[in-house]
């Protein structure tokens, strides 16, 4: 029996619906998922399956047809914008398949800034910034902007920038789909230590199953629902 206090996210019924010339297409249908404090879960699917529809249901970014998605104590349907989007600073970190950096700012900078939008301290958001980069091996890039950065190391910053605010569960979406396989295994086992060593949870999605079996659980969506899978036969 799952112990609440260890629920991070939940989401019930959930479901998404389009309509697309004058024909409803439904992309979720209905879905329900817990993901629990420090679990590492990887959800894989056809291209057009829905994977990142579903992502950016969880974290807030969309909004669902039907059904609730719940972060910690939060009913995310029942917040406003500015409300969603002080939960997410507070609650969530993101890495996406692009990097996201601002190229006009440093590495450093770039990290800080989920902080300095959450308080205003400047110096405390540039100690954290620069211990979280350290800890992902770009302690000597810290003034470099991302023009500057090899592909995994702006990949690795982006994993930074979602680690630095202690998030309670990070959302990635193809975190390294744009690195070759070395390069991103080395990035995605940062994550995972990162991951590990916070209790963050994490959600992955991913068409690579070797990521995928390196995850505490993996689901396929697929037809519009999650089924659970034995990393074993991806």
């Amino acid at each position: 029996m799952t112990d609440n206090n260890d629920v991070i996210l939940r989401c019930a019924g959930l479901g998404k619906r389009f309509v697309e010339g004058g024909r409803e297409l439904v992309v979720l249908d209905q879905l329900d998922l817990e993901v629990r404090r420090g679990q590492s879960l990887a959800i894989v699917g056809a291209s057009g399956a829905g994977k990142t529809t579903l992502l950016q249901l969880l974290g807030g970014l969309d909004t669902p047809t039907c059904g609730t998605v719940q972060l910690g104590e939060h009913d995310v349907g029942a917040l406003g914008e500015s409300a969603r989007g002080r939960l997410r600073n507070r609650m969530l970190g993101f890495v996406y398949q692009f990097h996201h950096l601002l190229p006009e700012f440093s590495a450093l900078e770039n990290v800080a800034m989920p902080l300095r939008s959450r308080n205003g301290d400047t110096q405390d958001a540039s100690a954290r910034a620069a211990a979280m980069l350290r800890d992902v091996g770009l302690g000597e890039r810290l003034d470099h902007k991302p023009a500057k950065l090899s592909g995994g190391e702006r990949q690795r910053a982006a994993v930074a920038r979602a680690m630095v605010t202690e998030p309670a569960l990070i959302l990635a979406d193809e975190p390294t789909g744009n690195l070759d396989g070395a390069t991103g295994q080395r990035v995605f086992s940062r994550l995972l230590e990162l991951n590990s060593a916070a209790g963050t949870a994490l959600v992955v999605v991913t068409h690579d199953h070797r990521i995928a079996r390196q995850m505490d659980a993996v689901l396929r969506l697929t037809g519009g629902r999650l089924e659970a899978m034995d990393s074993a036969t991806l």
